[in-house]
């Protein structure tokens, strides 16, 4: 009689099926077209993107800080946002006790100057700048700029272009002219009834001497009334 031999379970042999599996998984990721790769570090995603949620504020207008005003001479441009109807300091990016600055490019060429008013613009080619405030005020009661003509002519034609422009009193201008004609060598100092059509006060304040090369009109613009 052969004895009976109970050696218990056979035992398992799993590990190659596991072996077998991993090449397989492979080749299926394969022939699907996938892959698994970690994200690149050097591409900023969505949120880290310097255009998403960019706290930097870009605009058309220029400031009246250090770096705003550098920008001005170095560009040879200035635009002005008084379409509310002031300028008011925090837009310019100046302390609210401010003064304001004065920008001169005399000897280095003149500054294209735009101030968007509520209705239009003004525009003119300057080589002077100034803002008129005090410490208390949020805005700046006047912004003022300077014409230069190098005759007499072309000083008249920029006096009848703020009248077309601007709503300067046509009749003030033209007595003034007129005046003016008659007497090509002499001297005046004059300021003509102000203009609103820009929503705006614009004030051409005149200064004549038929003896120099050059005459200047003073402009000043200020919140309307």
């Amino acid at each position: 009689m052969t004895p009976n031999r109970n050696a218990g379970p056979a035992p398992q042999r799993r590990a190659p099926a596991v072996v077998l599996l991993l090449p397989a998984l492979a080749a299926a990721l394969a022939l699907g077209g996938c892959t698994l790769s970690a994200p690149d570090p050097a591409t900023p995603s969505s949120a880290t993107s310097p255009t998403a949620g960019s706290t930097v504020k870009t605009s058309e207008f220029s400031t009246l800080d250090a770096a705003g005003v550098e920008t001005i001479r170095s560009t040879g441009t200035a635009r002005l946002d008084m379409s509310s109807g002031t300028l008011d300091k925090e837009s310019v990016r100046v302390t609210p006790d401010s003064y304001g600055p004065e920008i001169n490019t005399r000897g280095s060429g003149k500054i294209n100057l735009t101030i968007v008013a509520p209705n239009g613009e003004i525009t003119g080619e300057t080589d002077r700048i100034r803002f008129n405030t005090t410490d208390k005020r949020a805005d700046f009661s006047e912004v003022t700029y300077f014409l230069t003509a190098a005759s007499a002519e072309e000083f008249f034609a920029l006096i009848r272009d703020g009248v077309e422009r601007y709503g300067i009193d046509a009749d003030s201008a033209e007595r003034w002219i007129s005046s003016t004609e008659s007497d090509p060598e002499g001297k005046s100092d004059f300021s003509i009834t102000s203009g609103t059509a820009t929503g705006l006060d614009v004030n051409y304040d005149l200064r004549y001497d038929g003896g120099k090369d050059t005459q200047v009109i003073i402009v000043h613009v200020r919140p309307a009334a």
